[in-house]
């Protein structure tokens, strides 16, 4: 965290909803290191110190897994557990519910709204090409096409207000 950065090296999935496989990333794009924003940082910075205090406490029997988001023990929380505690969080902050592997297309749609470059979405996403970011990430609403509105109203043809 010195560096204000993140390393995505491996995944891990569930089996089954019970085991968990941990196996390298899909392709050498997938293996990078992220740049964390700000509240992130000061989130996770929070957590290491709450991390340090239990490891203190626990000793030698403190596992260094190496993950940032672990049990108070040290092992990583399988995604079953981080995907409760992720539910958990969004009802008691009074948010929608929504599928994590969701939330990846949320977060790349409102970053391609807000003008990131498409190569920089792709490299976020750890994907080799452009093309599977913006197929399969950035979907935009309703509310991004609200703003085409703008665009049609410039017609000649358009209706006036009152006339049919």
């Amino acid at each position: 965290m010195e560096n204000a950065t993140i390393v995505i090296a491996n995944t891990r999935t569930m089996m089954g909803n019970r085991y968990v496989v941990e196996k390298d990333t899909k392709s050498l794009a997938g293996e990078r290191d992220l740049p964390l924003p700000a509240p992130v940082l000061a989130a996770l910075k929070a957590f290491r110190a709450l991390q340090t205090e239990e490891k203190l406490a626990l000793g030698e029997a403190y596992v260094a897994s190496g993950y940032v988001l672990v049990h108070e023990a040290g092992d990583a929380f399988t995604v079953k557990q981080l995907r409760r505690r992720a539910y958990r969080l969004m009802e008691l902050l009074g948010l929608r519910r929504v599928r994590l592997y969701g939330a990846r297309s949320s977060c790349f749609t409102f970053l391609a709204d807000n003008g990131v470059p498409d190569r920089i979405l792709a490299r976020w996403a750890g994907h080799t090409k452009v093309k599977t970011t913006k197929r399969w990430y950035v979907k935009p609403d309703v509310t991004d096409l609200r703003g085409a509105t703008t665009t049609w109203d410039g017609l000649h043809w358009v209706a006036v207000e009152g006339q049919a």
